[in-house]
């Protein structure tokens, strides 16, 4: 087990408290208009919705047009298409993402006129601490469908919530939302650290596994990361008591710590699990305080998901929710944006997206998919950045002997420049019923050609992927 210091932990916890305190405490004093350069993209939404609802005085800018960029329209919001030195004019701060270029005319035209610049994660950071009770969900995976759980159990028991969630969330409309109430969901990104500007009241672990190891370097830091994270948390840390990797974090922590588990003994677990249909889960939860026993029946798919409602109901309970109210939010959740999302149909077949991009996503999304009884199940496979590819090579070539036929398109760099290193054509050559096209629309094209009734053809990737799933299921 790798390990790390505790006085260095004890002594950057203490320095980080001081950063937050010092640094974000008074970011919007002052402020009335806020400007966001990429207000278009899915993270800014959220924070433009809570912080126009506070009443600040917000305007934005994007290079293209969108769902997103009306719905700030319609809320009043002033969108500017296209950068320019003339947008930030007059206002108090800009806000930028990690996506924005450093040579970015808006935040050139910023500096110029000494206008203070935050980047989104700093932002929100401050945000976190707008509200009493801020409950913030980390882990690598299943955090957006985590954070749509609560966001549920706490709307449908009347607590108004707000929320900043990474996937869309039709019971809100959208990707977040400014609510009355005390409570704030959000989805705690681990990728550059980010999760670090948060002080959560609550935080959740969901798990720890090798992704970003391109930026942390290695296990023993990512989880010193995640380690670092729940040292910010002021009330009490709800950890998966089945990953080991989160419980090396838990054991060093001095700590409010309520785990959740289904294998495991737990504060919180998972009895009696049952597959109600194929490839759907319910089970008895199980309360270390209790002898009483409430019972969940889930509405996705997906053995995975159970870890996904313990989280929820342990959360929710510790904010004052009944046993009952969690099995409504459970039964009432059907989803959100990019997870399992079902597209339509092509040439009979079922078509769904998955966000899934690290072979532990893809294999619990593969295994869902081989038990609700299709006939084949194909899956189409985008690649995100060299470097996961290269170093989970192995990993990829594993899971993807699960489905029936796998369709590989181009690797989708992202940040990264080419490595000629890594492509895809070495990846499908080591994969078993493997078909390499060179980009979605062949992908798609391939799909329409090949796909019969009877099929599950489901999309997977972070990147754009979900355009191919648009384009199978559109009329000719």
């Amino acid at each position: 087990m790798d390990s790390v210091c505790p006085a260095a932990v004890c002594l950057l916890e203490v320095c980080l408290l001081m950063f937050v305190t010092d640094y974000t405490m008074h970011l919007l004093d002052n402020v009335k208009k806020i400007h966001f350069i990429g207000c278009g993209g899915s993270g800014m939404y959220p924070l433009i919705q809570i912080l126009s609802a506070k009443g600040y005085n917000i305007s934005g800018s994007d290079v293209l047009d969108g769902s997103i960029i009306r719905s700030e329209r319609e809320m009043g919001v002033k969108v500017s298409l296209g950068h320019a030195a003339d947008n930030v004019i007059g206002v108090d701060l800009v806000v930028y993402s990690a996506a924005i270029a450093k040579d970015n005319v808006e935040l050139n035209a910023a500096a110029s006129y000494g206008i203070p610049t935050v980047e989104r994660s700093v932002l929100l950071g401050y945000v976190s601490r707008l509200y009493k009770d801020s409950i913030c969900v980390s882990g690598t995976h299943g955090k957006t469908t985590t954070t749509s759980m609560i966001t549920t159990a706490l709307e449908l028991a009347g607590r108004d919530p707000s929320a900043v969630i990474g996937g869309k969330l039709p019971l809100i409309g959208g990707y977040g939302k400014a609510g009355k109430g005390d409570d704030i969901v959000i989805e705690a990104c681990e990728f550059s650290e980010t999760f670090l500007k948060l002080t959560p009241y609550m935080s959740v672990v969901l798990n720890i596994d090798n992704d970003h190891l391109d930026y942390y370097g290695s296990m023993g830091e990512l989880k010193f990361a995640f380690k670092r994270f729940a040292l910010m948390t002021h009330f009490m840390i709800f950890a998966n008591a089945d990953d080991k990797n989160t419980m090396d974090v838990m054991y060093t922590l001095d700590r409010r710590v309520r785990t959740f588990a289904i294998d495991n003994a737990a504060d919180y677990r998972a009895v009696n699990v049952q597959e109600y249909k194929p490839g759907f889960f319910e089970f008895d939860l199980k309360e270390w305080d209790t002898k009483e026993m409430g019972h969940i029946r889930l509405a996705v798919p997906g053995r995975h998901n159970i870890y996904n409602a313990l989280a929820m109901c342990a959360v929710c309970r510790s904010v004052g929710l009944t046993v009952e109210q969690c099995a409504n939010a459970a039964l009432n959740f059907k989803g959100a944006g990019r997870r399992f999302e079902v597209y339509g149909e092509c040439n009979g077949a079922v078509v769904v997206d998955d966000y899934a991009h690290h072979p532990t996503e893809i294999r619990a999304t593969l295994n869902t998919a081989k038990e609700l009884g299709y006939n084949r199940v194909i899956a189409v496979h985008q690649p995100f950045t060299y470097s996961r590819t290269k170093m989970l090579f192995n990993d990829f070539v594993d899971v993807f002997k699960i489905p029936d036929i796998t369709v590989i398109t181009p690797i989708m760099g992202s940040r990264e420049p080419n490595d000629p290193t890594i492509t895809s054509a070495k990846l499908a050559a080591q994969i078993p019923n493997s078909v390499l096209v060179d980009s979605l629309e062949a992908a798609a094209d391939w799909v329409k050609q090949n796909a019969r009734e009877g099929d599950l053809v489901i999309t997977l990737g972070c990147g754009d992927i979900y355009k191919a799933s648009k384009m199978m299921v559109k009329k000719d």
